[in-house]
């Protein structure tokens, strides 16, 4: 009986650690792996961090060695598109006019910059930030000097934005809400970023749209929603991502803001699984969808989709986790509060150094620890009990977070 062959379409960290995962758990059948960009996967962080700022070499971004791919008999193919999924006839075409033959394909193909279709879109010296090419012409570009709009006040735009203020670059920040990622936040922590970027040099224009960019050519002004213009002699627009799902749709896959799976990663599909940022799983924890677009999630949700196409019993349920870093502000965030009725402070905001809980009934949904670690654990236990907690336990910095929860299960998946 002839070996079998898993296809991976999108060379990203999803696809690498599901790659790596296949092989760890002894399969000893083909592993392809197809990426359009010509970089083997690397990881996305450093890119809006130190990476951009010139703080870490290229190599550091990578998730593996080049030697990897070689000496675990992964067939690593960059810099070429995959054109089409056949499902019917189990194979996927690639823009040269070869064809890769299937026994169990895995989605990992991401998602792409959402883009401002506003006049003036298409000047010179406006800049999106995905890849490492992208990463690497706007930190030569901040190198160069000059003013820089950033639009869009969410993790990435503020990331940005603190880098470029590090390395000297005279920055404007504009979004449409009055506080960074009030929306997902509230006011108190949007408060707080606001102010961690104004302390730092950065220029605000919040509760203020893009109307258009100004130039002749290139780039030399945003003008607002209210008519004020910020001039700048480039720009970096980050106002989030749209997940990949064009080979879905022209396959016929499930698809609602990103490829539809179920708890164990699987489409609509059979053999066919998704994971990453183009992802909408089914979580059994929350009893949802929920498409998320964090390093985290992709580091653990290839593997574990691996370890279902293998056959094996997948459940995933992990907690959402992310991580954001600006100046030195470093933060941590755990859970999914899509709505919530009181965030209970732990230390002082003032100082730089809390934590925060969104609660729901009394219970919590989230937490952010900011500049205080070791204590991501404990704040996931909090989540994953479901119980009411003791709103002045846990203001009090006195109280151990462990005994405000049983010990909860660690995550799965």
């Amino acid at each position: 009986m002839s070996k079998q062959t898993y296809v991976i379409v999108g060379a990203s960290l999803a696809g690498a650690k599901a790659a790596q995962e296949l092989r760890d758990r002894g399969f000893d059948g083909r592993v392809v792996m197809v990426g359009a960009e010509p970089e083997r996967p690397y990881e996305r962080p450093p890119l809006s961090k130190d990476h951009l700022r010139g703080e870490s070499e290229r190599d550091k971004a990578f998730v593996h060695e080049q030697a990897f791919y070689e000496q675990h008999g992964i067939e690593l193919i960059t810099g070429l598109r995959v054109t089409a999924l056949e499902l019917p006839s189990s194979q996927v075409s690639l823009e040269d006019g070869r064809t890769l033959r299937y026994d169990k394909l895995l989605l990992t193909t991401g998602a792409e910059p959402r883009r401002l279709s506003v006049p003036g879109a298409e000047l010179d010296g406006i800049h999106y930030l995905r890849t490492l090419e992208d990463c690497e012409a706007l930190r030569g570009r901040i190198k160069g000097g000059g003013r820089l709009a950033v639009v869009g006040a969410g993790w990435i735009g503020s990331e940005v934005a603190a880098s470029a203020r590090q390395m000297g670059a005279d920055v404007t920040l504009i979004d449409p809400l009055a506080l960074p990622n009030e929306r997902i936040f509230g006011p108190e922590i949007g408060s707080f970023y606001r102010d961690v970027q104004a302390q730092h040099g950065v220029e605000l224009a919040l509760g203020d749209g893009v109307e258009a960019f100004e130039g002749d050519g290139r780039i030399n002004g945003v003008r607002t929603s209210r008519g004020r213009v910020v001039d700048c002699d480039f720009a970096v627009v980050g106002v989030g991502v749209a997940p990949r799902v064009e080979l879905a749709l022209e396959a016929n896959l499930g698809v609602d803001d990103g490829v539809l799976v179920d708890e164990h990663l699987q489409t609509s599909a059979p053999n066919v699984f998704a994971a990453g940022d183009v992802a909408n799983a089914w979580h059994p924890f929350y009893d949802r969808r929920i498409r998320i677009e964090h390093w985290a999630n992709a580091l653990n949700q290839g593997p574990a989709a691996a370890r279902s196409m293998l056959g094996e019993q997948v459940s995933y349920d992990r907690i959402p986790y992310f991580f954001s870093d600006q100046y030195d502000v470093g933060m941590e965030y755990s859970g999914f509060a899509p709505e919530w009725d009181e965030v209970v402070f732990r230390g002082d905001r003032g100082s730089g150094a809390f934590i925060a809980f969104w609660l729901k009934d009394g219970r919590v949904l989230a937490g952010m620890n900011v500049n205080v670690w070791d204590v991501n654990e404990q704040v996931q236990a909090l989540i994953r009990s479901r119980r009411p907690v003791d709103i002045d336990a846990l203001r009090d910095p006195d109280t151990p977070l462990e005994a405000l929860a049983p010990a909860a299960a660690a995550d799965s998946g």
